[in-house]
């Protein structure tokens, strides 16, 4: 009896050093993952982070050329305002108030271009703050055709800033714009949704532009976007006749890290993180192929 007390006392406590090691081991072996998942997560930020800045960069590169041509305008209204306004002192001063009032008719109009310009210029300046500051998160009632109709025309100013040869020579980029006029406002997060469109219309431009280098006789290259409104849903669709994505990898391209661009060229992030992104606003994005057609379809719910 005594022997077999000793031998169950040995056996417990055997037991119970076994069980403090294993829980010394997993308590080590947890922090080791905890550790491992902070690193993860800084590093998914910084990529994050280092993507966002990429398609900064693209867009700023053209938004030079893009706000000169409103100011533009405003200056050159400004100077024939200026002048009119000299003469319809002139006019008052010799009391003819019937030409004095055609030069006030004149500078308000003039006026209200400049008004017109001065608000289009604003306007890129604000999409551009929205795209270069951390998301919010808060969704915004928000016109989806103004919006691709901004994103698309500094996407191009970009592009062509960065390629001097992709609106050049006889195989001018054709650009085409549907946009359903009865799509309704939706609540989206709307620098999330301009990170997207940017992405997938550099894409397209890239592919446009891979194309036209191969100097294929009677190619004419063409991007097309269009909006539809739908019954519970709204759809946007970027259609380019680039290089096309093969069917064998068509399903990968949403992958992070997987891109069709050589080295240096791309992160492999931009439609991972688009993906994402329409995927957090309870929408979702395809890609499909129609004849020689690239085609990205992109819902999202009202």
């Amino acid at each position: 009896m005594v022997e077999n007390s000793r031998l169950a006392k040995e056996k417990e406590e055997i037991l119970t050093n076994q069980k403090s090691v294993l829980e010394k081991q997993v308590k080590e072996r947890t922090n080791e993952l905890e550790v491992s998942l902070h690193n993860l997560e800084a590093t998914q930020s910084q990529l994050i982070q280092s993507e966002k800045m990429a398609s900064l960069g693209e867009l700023t590169a053209g938004i030079a050329h893009e706000i000169q041509n409103p100011l533009n305008f405003v200056n050159n209204f400004s100077e024939v305002n200026t002048e009119l306004l000299s003469e319809m002192k002139e006019a008052i001063s010799k009391g003819n108030l019937q030409s004095a009032t055609e030069l006030a008719n004149d500078v308000m109009g003039n006026q209200e271009k400049i008004n017109y310009h001065g608000k289009r210029a604003d306007g890129i300046v604000k999409s551009m703050l929205q795209h270069s500051r951390a998301s919010t998160g808060q969704k915004e009632l928000t016109d989806i055709n103004m919006l691709c109709e901004e994103y698309i025309r500094l996407a191009y100013h970009g592009f062509r800033a960065k390629d001097k040869s992709f609106n050049a020579g006889p195989m001018n980029i054709g650009i085409e714009t549907t946009f359903d006029r009865d799509l309704p406002k939706i609540n989206i997060v709307p620098q999330d949704i301009g990170r997207v469109m940017l992405n997938v219309i550099n894409n397209a431009f890239y592919a446009l532009s891979d194309k036209r280098s191969s100097g294929l006789p009677d190619y004419t290259p063409l991007l097309s976007l269009s909006t539809k409104n739908l019954s519970d849903s709204i759809e946007i669709i970027v259609r380019d006749n680039g290089s096309g994505i093969p069917e064998s990898i068509r399903e990968k391209i949403f992958q992070p890290f997987f891109t069709t661009k050589p080295t240096g060229k791309g992160t492999g992030l931009g439609l991972s993180l688009s993906y994402d992104i329409i995927k957090a606003h309870g929408g979702s994005m395809k890609v499909g192929s129609i004849v020689d057609d690239t085609v990205f379809t992109i819902t999202l719910p009202k």
